[in-house]
């Protein structure tokens, strides 16, 4: 979502919002992702990846602007576990209003089924953790886990080691990669998209083909 420049449209681009808002940007546009419907269309790993970036040796000269390490391994898990906490109670409580609404651009029935048999497929926490990679997912699993009255405490452990591993683990990514390469962001921005998007889908595609050896 790099390429994102049109007015008013800013904060779909995770290099205006890590330049921009800082930290704070980055923890927010996370709680709002995984705690709101309207997060559906907020940029999550791509963004963690660059702020890695800006938080490692050569931050300035491939950002703009540095951040800190230790206040990202730590408040990223911690927003994205309270905004997934948020969405949970939020389908708890609201949950059939919410998801009997009608179709829109980004929100639609079939996307909510999807992600009620991803939900009954793997079972609460091998769920909650394949989902961080896939977008839209990881946003409407939280409030589905609310309506379909997943025990809280289940779902509050699942949450935090999901939210810790994937938050966490691409802010790391992103400082080591940040680490190695010299000069502008934009120049590396093709295999930077490549590298995130293999990352994303590495765990569901392991998932995918385990569970195909099993069916032969």
């Amino acid at each position: 979502m790099w390429w994102i420049s049109i007015p008013g449209l800013e904060f779909l681009n995770p290099e205006w919002i890590i330049g921009t808002l800082g930290v704070i940007g980055v923890l927010t546009v996370l709680f709002v992702e995984t705690g709101l419907l309207v997060g559906l269309v907020l940029p999550g790993d791509s963004m963690l990846f660059l702020a890695g970036i800006a938080a490692s040796g050569t931050a300035v000269a491939t950002i703009g602007v540095k951040l800190p390490l230790n206040v990202l391994l730590i408040g990223v898990p911690i927003a994205t576990f309270l905004g997934s906490q948020l969405g949970y109670y939020i389908g708890r409580k609201f949950g059939p209003k919410i998801f009997n609404r009608p179709d829109g651009k980004f929100f639609t029935q079939h996307r909510v089924e999807q992600t009620e048999q991803w939900l009954l497929r793997y079972g609460v926490g091998k769920a909650l953790f394949l989902s961080r990679f896939i977008p839209v997912v990881r946003t409407l699993i939280n409030p589905i886990c609310g309506v379909a009255r997943i025990d809280v405490m289940k779902f509050a452990i699942a949450n935090a080691v999901s939210a810790t591993i994937w938050g966490a683990g691409f802010i790391y990514l992103g400082y080591v990669v940040g680490e190695r390469i010299e000069g502008s962001v934009d120049r590396y921005l093709l295999p930077i998209t490549i590298v995130v998007i293999v990352l994303s889908f590495t765990p569901v595609l392991i998932e995918y083909f385990r569970e195909r050896k099993k069916r032969k």
